[in-house]
């Protein structure tokens, strides 16, 4: 679970990088929050993530959500990895 808040820390921060260098967002959901909050969206994010991994956290006895929170680490994970090697040939 703390990979997990890494790592979306680690997204937010690219995504602001990657819009900076005039990318842009392909989650329209988050797209919207950035229209909306500018470059504070990652105030919402984290509010949200951190929410659900609570969440995650008081059913981590369950082995669906077990494998739920390893499968979320890996979507990050493959996310983070795609956004440096989008700043990488921006």
């Amino acid at each position: 679970l703390i990979t997990i808040v890494g790592l979306n820390v680690l997204d937010a921060l690219f995504t602001m990088m990657i819009l900076d260098l005039k990318g842009w967002e392909a989650n329209p959901v988050v797209s919207s929050v950035i229209t909306l909050y500018g470059t504070k969206f990652w105030v919402w994010k984290f509010f949200i993530v951190s929410v659900s991994l609570v969440l995650l956290c008081i059913h981590s006895r369950f082995r669906l959500v077990k494998e739920l929170i390893v499968a979320a680490g890996c979507l990050y994970f493959m996310v983070v990895v795609y956004q440096i090697f989008l700043l990488l040939h921006l």
